[in-house]
Order: structure tokens, then sequence, then C-alpha cells
């Protein structure tokens, strides 16, 4: 029986035979964790330095983000051109959408040049999942929400302290409240973990997460539209192919949702922060 010809190197992304079809005799070559990892561009896995896929992508959207800003606002004009208009479209949604619907206007002012950033740099790690050749969402390997959760996470309990001092810090952060009577030390406790661990956690895990889903559905059906392109699997692999346009236009709209509520989750950690606590 004929098998598909997957490498025995887990980072080769997408190893099968492209002559591997329905009634060949091989198996379904379904996507899995090796879908995403990649062989270093440069350097060596087991080294303390190497340069892969996802850094290149996660650099080149870098530059994009700055270069799209730089050549919309280097020289602005009262009468925006094209690329002006879209550019401060986007920045006035984040400001007002997000910073200033959650922290209001004097509270969220100095921290809409981030939270901008933030937005952008998300969202173009999420749609390199549907650009070709690239065709991979960054944020579909742990390290890079885990990496964005955690700044988010250090400016938050950052801004707690520095607003409230220590003392106050902490009762802002364990949800101290002495009218909650016998029940304040119980509730002190879960604040504190839903704080200190479990929200930067869910912070991170929720980008991921949707973002990896997204990723191998869409993996799943483009390899059956082409293992099914074969005999009378040619009818099911035009169904593939339509599920596969289908689930590229739904992953555009959850990875502009994924970056708004990335946005929208920090900002409301923020909120919290300089909350005056009572």
């Amino acid at each position: 029986m004929k098998e598909p010809a997957v490498s025995a190197d887990p980072t080769q992304v997408l190893a099968f035979e492209t002559d591997c079809h329905i009634f060949d005799g091989c198996g379904f070559p379904a996507p899995g964790l090796h879908s995403f990892l990649f062989e270093p561009i440069f350097g060596d896995m087991d080294g303390a330095v190497y340069f892969n896929k996802t850094m290149l992508l996660a650099l080149l959207g870098t530059v994009i983000i700055v270069g799209f800003f730089w050549a919309a606002f280097a020289k602005p004009k009262l009468v925006p051109g094209k690329l002006q208009m879209v550019a401060e479209a986007g920045y006035d949604f984040v400001r007002r959408g997000i910073v200033y619907e959650t922290m209001g206007k004097k509270e969220g002012e100095k921290y809409v040049p981030f939270m901008v950033t933030t937005f952008f740099f998300v969202w173009m790690l999420n749609l390199w999942s549907i650009i070709p050749l690239a065709q991979f969402p960054v944020t579909s390997v742990i390290a890079y929400p885990a990496g964005l959760a955690l700044v988010i996470y250090v400016m938050w309990m950052s801004v707690t302290f520095k607003r409230h001092g220590f003392i106050g810090g902490l009762k802002n952060v364990t949800g101290y409240d002495k009218s909650l009577g016998g029940i304040l030390p119980l509730v002190m406790l879960i604040e504190f973990f839903s704080n200190v661990i479990i929200r930067p956690f869910t912070h991170a895990v929720r980008l991921f997460a949707n973002m990896f889903a997204g990723h191998t559905l869409l993996l799943l059906f483009t390899i059956a539209s082409w293992y099914l392109l074969n005999g009378i699997g040619i009818a099911y692999a035009g169904v593939s192919f339509v599920m596969v346009i289908v689930m590229t236009a739904f992953e555009l709209f959850i990875q502009a949702v994924q970056a708004y509520v990335f946005v929208l989750l920090a900002c409301s950690f923020l909120q919290g922060a300089v909350a005056e606590h009572h």
C-alpha cells in the first residue's frame, strides 16, 4: 500500500507526495503539528541562534507597518491623499473605537500610539495566513502572542503600582473591598489568581488558539482539494475548494476581530489599572 512521503524531519511543512490522490492507495496526508514547524533559514534549531520563516514574517510585518505609516504621515497634508486618508481612518478607529471607548479620552490618550501599533502589528501577523507564498499566521505560534501579552502584562502591572502605590496596587490587583465582609479573603484570592495568572494566560491563548485552528482548517481543505482530485473524487475536490474560499473569507474576518479583541482586552486591563480604588 502506497504511503504519503512525509518526511521523517518534523520541520518539513506539508511534506507529501504531489501525486498522492484518493484511490491511488495512499492515505490522506493530514496537517498536524509539523505544519507549524519550519527549518531554520540560517542557524541551527539545536543551537543558541537561528532564524526561521515565522521570524522572517514577523520582521517583514514590522517593516510593512512602519513603512505604511511612515509613507502616510511623513508629509501630512491638510487635504489628505488616499494613503493618508486610509492611515488616519485606521488610527482613528483604534483611538476612538477602542481606546476612548474603554479608557476614556483623558486616561487613554497617552496609550493611543501603543495600542494603534499593537492592533496593526497583530493584524498583519494574522494576515500572513492568506497572503500567497507566506500562507502562515505568525500568531499561530504561541511564542508571539505570549510575547505580546507579556509586554501588555508588564505595562498593566507597572501602571497599577505606579498609580496606586504598593499597598494600593495590591488592593487593586486583589479586588479589596472591606464591604464584602467574611468572604473578602476568598474574593481576594480569586481576584489575585485571575489578574496575575489567568488573565495574561487567556489573553495570549485566545489569539493563538483562534489563529492555530483557522490555519489548520485552511490546510485541511486545501490539501483535501488536491488529494480528492482523481476520478470520481473530482466532484468532492470541487466542494473542498469552495470550502477553501469560504474559510479564507471567514479567516479575513476573524483576523481583524482577533486583533480588535487583543487590543480591547489590553485597554480593559489598563482601565482597571488607572481606575480609582474605593
